[in-house]
């Protein structure tokens, strides 16, 4: 039997399949609890602003979960290697359920920002943790199909989220989107405490990464920020610029400090391993895909189709079936194929497609049609979820597991970031053109366009009060000039998938019957401490 399958037995040695199941389940709560937290509360803003008189701040409402969320991942990833899963996936649920409560109760915008500040820092805890709990729990061999089925827990939360965002609003307040965190982070909480085993390291204090930690907050948070503010300034401007700089010289610094400490947030030598840097280039990436997909469908259906809000979101839901449904089969499917990395080639190419089917999207076009194009994207993505993540967490030592599965998501969600950024700047430019092509194709006075808001704004003239006071002709000259923005953004993502294609050819399958310790490292040794008293209820 192999190290890497020796730790795994040791780890659930003496754990009974119930109190498996048990540890399982509580982990995926704590996963629910942070996924759905992230498509609860957008249905929620418009009643928050009016409550709140915040709207100049609004996106911050936003960024500053991202920015917290996404600079803790790798963080929390690389203490769990060094003291233990259990403790943080604990922390990370108390932190971020009081985190909610304190949103709930947030009586400006300033607070309700602070606080959601802080509700990322736990959120990026969380993401951090749970996938690396399929590590520790189960073998290799069997943990393509649990990524699956966590995977499948983002289409639920996705699926879910914004109708009982809805709901919640609707019937009893937008405080409550927060406070309903507590109820489930209680019961994931108790859950946790009682089926997952606590690994003790022989780590200490001494052995965190204090510099590295510092520096790669200090170049990930100017860098998030700048990405963000991209919707409201240039991308030469002073402020976007600055903070770009500011980002280079920490992310430099940081690279700097990692390549000299003993134990480093993220050991660079990783790299050299081709599953594990073909599998960050790919999440990263296909997040490029992804998020574009999923940002600009409402601006499909509302703007190009005319449907209205509450309608386009359902018509979203396929989608998330369809990634759920990829995500969990290719669980399953990976571990009796020998050269798996082509599932991911196909997953690629199946999103490339999808990109290609929402390019030729006009207004005149059938919404099923649409509906067919985001579930053949959702199928791509939730093809590529699982089989990166286990091919990652089988190819490294056990002792890197944390720094393997917190660096897959903290490649996502810096892709995801820095496609929304990219791909809005491709709407904005190309928006403003297309809408004089097109009014001028209408015989319409161009001295029209004067009386509309930013024409690089498509929220903005697509608001409803605004265009119920405009002729017929111009909302069709605004559908057509935005079809046509549309299909260059879904061009250039999919040329940009292309990358990813490639990419997926070069990987190097690790077998997942037999577990490694892969690039000749040791394992960290631990011991495992079987809580003998059972959690009282209450």
């Amino acid at each position: 039997m192999t190290e890497e399958a020796v730790m795994t037995r040791s780890l659930t040695h003496g754990l009974s399949r119930g109190r498996v199941i048990l540890a399982t389940a509580g982990t995926m709560l704590a996963l629910l609890l942070a996924a759905l937290d992230q498509t609860i509360v957008g249905t929620a803003i418009p009643r928050i602003v009016a409550d709140l008189n915040g709207l100049d701040r609004l996106a911050w409402v936003t960024t500053a979960y991202l920015v917290t969320s996404t600079t803790m991942t790798p963080i929390a990833g690389k203490l769990g290697d060094l003291f233990g899963r259990k403790p943080f996936l604990l922390a990370g649920m108390i932190g971020f359920v009081a985190a909610s409560a304190l949103c709930g109760l947030s009586q400006d915008m300033t607070q309700l920002i602070v606080f959601r500040g802080i509700q990322g820092i736990f959120g990026g805890v969380l993401f951090a943790t749970v996938f690396t709990v399929i590590g520790d729990l189960f073998p290799p061999e069997q943990r393509g199909r649990l990524a699956g089925l966590f995977g499948g827990v983002f289409g639920l939360s996705s699926i879910v989220g914004p109708t009982t965002g809805g709901f919640i609003t609707d019937h009893w307040s937008w405080r409550w989107v927060f406070e309903v965190n507590i109820p489930v982070g209680v019961i994931a909480v108790l859950v946790v405490l009682a089926g997952l085993p606590y690994v003790r390291s022989k780590a200490s204090w001494r052995d965190i990464d204090f510099w590295g930690a510092f520096t790669l907050a200090a170049g990930i948070v100017p860098l998030l920020i700048a990405l963000s503010i991209t919707r409201d300034h240039a991308w030469t401007s002073p402020q976007v610029s600055g903070l770009l700089t500011i980002a280079a010289a920490m992310l430099a610094a940081f690279i700097f400090v990692e390549s000299r400490v003993e134990h480093p947030i993220v050991p660079l030598h990783l790299f050299k391993n081709s599953t594990f840097s073909v599998s960050m280039l790919v999440g990263f990436i296909t997040a490029f895909g992804m998020f574009g997909s999923i940002l600009f469908t409402p601006l499909v259906f509302q703007g190009v189709l005319g449907i209205s809000a509450t309608n386009s979101g359902a018509l979203i839901t396929p989608m998330m079936f369809g990634l759920l449904g990829a995500s969990t089969l290719t669980g399953f499917v990976m571990r009796r194929i020998k050269y798996y990395r082509f599932l991911g080639t196909l997953g690629v190419a199946v999103m490339i497609f999808g990109m290609w089917l929402l390019s030729q999207i006009t207004p005149s076009v059938q919404e099923w049609r649409v509906v067919a194009a985001l579930i053949v994207v959702g199928l791509g993505i939730g093809v590529t979820f699982p089989l990166y993540l286990t091919a990652v967490q089988t190819a490294l030592p056990r002792q890197y597991l944390g720094v393997a599965s917190s660096q897959i998501q903290f490649w996502r969600n810096l892709g995801g970031t820095v496609g929304s950024a990219i791909l809005g700047a491709v709407l904005s430019n190309r928006l403003p053109d297309y809408l004089t092509t097109r009014v001028g194709a209408a015989g319409i006075p161009p001295q029209a366009l004067n009386n509309l808001p930013n024409t690089g704004n498509a929220n903005a003239i697509l608001d409803p009060t605004l265009l119920a006071k405009l002729p017929p002709a111009i909302i069709t000259a605004i559908r057509a000039a935005l079809a046509d923005s549309l299909h260059d953004i879904y061009v250039f993502a999919g040329f940009v998938l292309v990358l990813a294609l490639i990419a997926t050819i070069f990987m190097k399958e690790v077998p997942l019957k037999a577990g490694r310790t892969g690039m000749g490292f040791e394992a960290a040794p631990v011991e495992v401490e079987e809580e003998e008293r059972a959690v009282a209820a209450g």
